[in-house]
């Protein structure tokens, strides 16, 4: 049975993947080869977001374990381990790429960087995320970062982004040239702190 896994993880971001698909049948009292023909057998479900809802409401599966056994049990042309081509179908406005690539530029010296392309967002690591970024409507992006929203009075708090509970403040790029000194800056922090 293929299994998938994320690329662009950090070490620890490798290990604990892992631990979840490890202790699936500790903690749920089944493999994963049986929770993948039970998912086969009865998600009537064709939507990701509604597969997860429904193995997550019919058997209590978290959020972690029923990824790991749908991406197993639906493997698609451009799952978790295929990140150019989640990168190329989230990037799609021009406008948003651009700020994409201001932050890239931002981050590319910064030592142990570890680039990870998620179905949602974009996100960077050291040892942990220390930043994520996802397109927003109107060529916008935003920027999540493990920083504290005091560092600076362009952060608000993230609200429902998808990424890393660590990163605790977010800043909203309309432009590339919002990637300034102090975005830099606020980067950096963030990282040295990961």
């Amino acid at each position: 049975m293929a299994e998938t896994k994320p690329q662009g993880l950090t070490e620890q971001q490798q290990k604990w993947f892992a631990s979840v698909q490890a202790n699936l049948e500790r903690e749920t009292g089944k493999t994963l080869e049986e929770w993948v023909e039970i998912v086969r057998r009865e998600c009537k479900e064709t939507r990701p977001k509604a597969r997860t809802d429904w193995l997550k409401a019919t058997y209590g599966v978290g959020q972690n374990r029923a990824a790991t056994i749908l991406s197993v049990a639906f493997p698609s042309d451009m799952g978790w381990d295929d990140a150019d081509g989640l990168r190329k179908a989230l990037w799609t406005d021009p406008a948003s790429t651009a700020i994409l690539e201001a932050v890239e530029a931002a981050v590319a010296e910064f030592d142990g960087l570890v680039t990870g392309q998620r179905k949602a967002f974009t996100a960077w690591s050291r040892k942990a995320q220390f930043a994520a970024l996802k397109p927003a409507k109107g060529g916008q992006a935003v920027l999540g970062l493990a920083v504290a929203t005091d560092a600076s009075p362009r952060l608000s708090e993230p609200r429902n982004e998808g990424w890393s509970d660590r990163l605790k403040a977010k800043l909203v790029l309309t432009a590339a040239a919002d990637v300034d000194d102090e975005v830099r800056a606020l980067l950096r922090a963030a990282w040295e702190r990961s």
